[in-house]
């Protein structure tokens, strides 16, 4: 096996394009477990924290761009991401111990493809989009089309992602990430919910964006969930209803951590608790 620490970002596409088993290290939380327990056996390592900005936190036409190798550690410190985009850095913070939050990323976690990652519907919520690099040159992706199916996202050969992009926070918005574990920390979401929304001046939902995790093949954007919420006061009626169109939205699968019809009233439960919290960040106050 073979590690290289290019400078550019176009030395380490051409070293990814040129070696069919190449993998990506950035925090390396996910990819030096599977090699310990060798569940992976890759012809080339290449890390990406040498690149120039893929450690920064940079403001951006009024939000905020996310190097590939900023850990979570690094954005639950960052004052300007705290304030405007509270529900992804909590969602973040929910992934693994003290210790794997000094290299966990966010491009990790999505890469990593599970359908129960913590900071995916985060993401999604927050219509965060993805600056990916690759032999052809760079793209910007939504996050929800990066995710394919368990394990699997729809990166070609030679690409990798380069940055996270948080759109600027809209002016009365708000958002929040909430998910159900069996334990009380370290553990892998049974479900998972990322809801953001914006408020008019009457306190009525204007506009909306609610997502589930873990509780189907991949993340799921539940556009029924903010249609039940656009143009309403984000309380009684229109909560339920919000919770059962989640709960109806879900297609999650029977196992140990949780059966069907479990998961399914979880996910009505959790969209309805994310919705208060971000209503109550989207009006300035503390949740």
């Amino acid at each position: 096996m073979r590690y290289e620490a290019p400078n550019s970002v176009e030395a380490a596409v051409d070293l990814l394009a040129a070696t069919e088993g190449a993998y990506v290290l950035a925090g390396g939380t996910d990819l030096l477990v599977k090699l310990r327990a060798e569940m992976l056996e890759p012809d080339l390592v290449v890390d990406i924290k040498r690149i120039a900005g893929m450690k920064d936190i940079t403001a951006e036409n009024g939000g905020w761009r996310i190097g590939a190798a900023v850990s979570g550690a690094e954005m639950g410190e960052h004052a300007g991401l705290l304030r405007d985009w509270p529900g992804v850095v909590e969602a973040v913070g929910l992934i693994g111990s003290t210790q794997v939050q000094g290299r966990a990323t966010l491009a990790g976690n999505l890469c990593n493809a599970s359908p129960a990652a913590d900071s995916v519907p985060a993401m999604v919520a927050a219509n965060a989009t993805l600056r990916i690099v690759g032999p052809k040159g760079s793209r910007d992706v939504a996050v929800i089309d990066v995710p394919a199916s368990p394990g699997k996202t729809t990166l070609a050969p030679g690409e990798f992602i380069a940055s996270v992009f948080l759109p600027a926070k809209p002016e009365h918005g708000g958002d929040a990430y909430l998910r159900f574990i069996p334990r009380t920390e370290m553990d892998i979401a049974v479900v998972g919910c990322g809801v953001s929304l914006v408020l008019d001046g009457a306190g009525k939902v204007s506009a909306a964006r609610v997502s589930l995790g873990a509780v189907g093949p991949k993340v799921m954007l539940v556009e029924a969930g903010a249609e039940a919420l656009i143009g309403r006061a984000p309380k009684g009626d229109a909560l339920e209803d919000l919770a059962a169109v989640c709960s109806a939205a879900a297609t999650p699968i029977d196992d140990k951590r949780g059966t069907v019809d479990f998961r399914r009233h979880v996910a009505g439960v959790l969209a309805r608790r994310a919705t208060e919290i971000a209503a109550i960040r989207a009006k300035g106050e503390t949740a």
